[in-house]
């Protein structure tokens, strides 16, 4: 049959065909061909004697080929259900399928994750940290923690997005996922009652505040948090058991970084005075002791003098 839009055919075989420059057959739209061949390397056989015929007589002819299938599969970004006639490998009728079976749709859905990774589904503030916080609990506790790299989470999808791809029906439902209840399968039942205590959103801090852990980088989780509400810690807290440091972000008054260090009692040591020089002028109304280790932390500036 000769291909939309074009003088290019489709054989029953499933190989493409040309007619010689100039043939009388152009244009027709079923060909009988008795010899056609192709050179070696070639994207296409040349027809070399054929005879035009309708689709009527390409059926009869063929009607050892004909076949009727119900296809789901990922195509052009999205699922597509359809009921297929064909001639061997040429396509002759299609009709959308209103109610196709729950697996074959889920199969599709597997296969579109697969095929454009995870970023199909809707990855909020929260979901990003629990992926963030369980790669942290892996890279410091070892492999008894779920991988949760993009490899491992598309060869695992039927573990933990199972009964949502089976309620899926399109791609758009993939955005309503809820990821964080998905991925909180991949956790056994130890892991997960441990989890925020091996791998905390949030840590207290001297001054009273509860300061978000970053843990984008699951070799260095950080800390950022303003310089004077650190005063009377002499290390820096330790999270997965006490194997690990969290990376301090000492920040100004301002909010701008001032320090970066898993070594607390160096820093006062050695950093802090040359910050304290540095900035104490700049930000009068906010303590800077001589000796933080034993400083009252604070969030707070002082009050304007009137």
């Amino acid at each position: 049959t000769r291909r939309p839009g074009g003088s290019a055919y489709l054989m029953a075989g499933g190989t493409a065909a040309e007619l010689t420059p100039g043939s009388g057959l152009a244009g027709a739209a079923w060909l009988a061909v008795a010899v056609a061949d192709r050179s070696p390397g070639a994207p296409a056989a040349r027809v070399r004697l054929a005879a035009p015929i309708d689709e009527a007589t390409a059926r009869e002819a063929g009607a050892a080929l004909l076949c009727s299938g119900r296809e789901v599969a990922w195509t052009g970004g999205d699922v597509v259900a359809r009921e297929v006639d064909r001639l061997g490998a040429i396509e002759l009728r299609e009709r959308q399928l209103t109610a196709p079976e729950p697996e074959l749709v889920a199969a599709a859905l597997l296969d579109g994750l697969r095929q454009e990774g995870p970023g199909l589904l809707r990855w909020t503030p929260e979901a990003t940290g629990l992926r963030r916080r369980m790669a942290f609990c892996r890279q410091a506790l070892g492999g008894d923690w779920p991988d949760v790299s993009d490899t491992a989470l598309l060869d695992r999808a039927p573990d933990w997005l199972g009964p949502e791809l089976v309620r899926a029906r399109r791609r758009a439902d993939l955005s309503r996922v809820d990821v964080v209840a998905a991925l909180r399968r991949l956790l056994d039942w130890r892991q997960a009652a441990r989890l925020d205590e091996l791998a905390p959103e949030r840590l207290a801090v001297p001054s009273g505040s509860r300061v978000r852990v970053d843990y984008a980088d699951p070799a260095a989780p950080v800390l950022a948090v303003k310089l004077q509400e650190t005063f009377g810690w002499r290390d820096v807290p330790r999270i997965a058991d006490g194997r690990v440091p969290v990376l301090l972000h000492l920040l100004s008054p301002a909010g701008r970084p001032v320090a970066v260090t898993a070594d607390l009692a160096s820093f006062w040591r050695t950093g802090y005075p040359q910050v304290r020089a540095e900035l104490r002028g700049r930000y009068p109304r906010h303590p800077w002791p001589e000796d933080p280790t034993t400083a009252e932390p604070t969030r707070r500036a002082a009050p304007r003098r009137r």
